[in-house]
């Protein structure tokens, strides 16, 4: 992208988060839904990705049945947007009346052991929205990492956003961040890493909906090495305004095997976590990329 076109996008995204929290929530909803369906119309290059990875979610759906999932899709990615611009504006009360969290239990009992918990969820529904919670109602900050985002000046827009609603924001590139993760974790803290789509050559193959795919290995790694526990995190829209998310048990640290091959069982479990609940809410799976290894294009020097 070029220079003028990096100063565009950033004006566009400053201008949803100056404007949209400032509209009533009936006009935000008219306004999402028109948008969602105006990009769903053009069937762009995103809409279309969207329809090939939900053909191998919903196996031997017609394309009339693709195109409305791909539809409700874009409807609920153009959600996490508006309300992700207006989340900085939300009074505690709202926050706590925008999402149901299911069998928290499994957090409050981690963190209160004190041996530090790693949470992983996949892109669903609103993971912005369930990091306020866990500021907001448990009092508990946390670490995350982003990937940096071009232009520079919509990243440092998107980590002042997100420091604003209680978090660490550490960037994916550097090398620095799985040893402040890390750290963190030891001391009895929380991590949160958005685990379903691999940023790096280091990510550990995974059967996801009969087909192999790349899931980073960071969660399992970190809590191999730091003795945290790893939560997976299940978050999808409902046709009510709040959004469920579902917490759920402990992924055990495999008995046997070398660091490598624990990390694997690890992470396909997560696979597993993450494959039902997108089989159950498919159109909150806002999976707009290349996703699935035959898909990816070959990496450069690669065979």
């Amino acid at each position: 992208m070029s220079a003028a076109g990096d100063r565009l996008t950033a004006g566009l995204y400053q201008a949803g988060w100056a404007g949209v929290k400032r509209l009533p929530q009936p006009a935000v909803t008219a306004l999402g839904r028109s948008a969602a369906d105006a990009a769903w119309r053009r069937r762009g290059a995103g809409v279309r990705r969207l329809e090939a990875n939900l053909a191998r979610v919903v196996p031997g759906a017609s394309e009339a049945r693709l195109r409305r999932l791909s539809r409700a899709g874009m409807r609920s990615y153009t959600r996490y947007w508006l309300e992700s611009f207006r989340l900085p504006s939300y009074t505690p009360r709202q926050l706590m009346d925008a999402i149901d969290v299911q069998d928290v239990h499994h957090l409050t009992d981690g963190l209160d052991s004190g041996r530090g918990v790693v949470l992983a969820l996949p892109h669903m529904g609103n993971w912005d929205l369930a990091g306020a919670w866990v500021t907001t109602e448990l009092k508990t900050p946390f670490t995350t990492v982003v990937e940096r985002l071009k232009p520079e000046a919509l990243y440092d827009r998107f980590v002042a956003y997100r420091e604003t609603l209680g978090m660490e924001v550490l960037p994916h590139t550097g090398g620095t961040a799985f040893g402040t993760l890390a750290r963190r974790l030891r001391a009895g803290g929380l991590v949160c890493l958005v685990a379903d789509r691999d940023l790096s050559s280091t990510g550990i193959d995974v059967t996801f909906f009969g087909e192999t795919a790349r899931m980073p290995g960071g969660p399992a790694a970190l809590a191999q090495q730091t003795g945290a526990l790893l939560l997976p995190v299940t978050l999808w829209y409902d046709s009510n305004p709040v959004m469920t998310a579902r917490v759920h048990p402990p992924i055990a640290v495999p008995e046997e095997g070398n660091r490598r091959e624990r990390t694997r069982t690890m992470t396909q479990e997560l696979a597993d976590v993450f494959a039902a609940a997108v089989a159950g809410h498919p159109w909150d799976w806002h999976m707009l990329q290349r996703f699935w290894l035959c898909d990816l294009e070959p990496r450069k020097g690669s065979g």
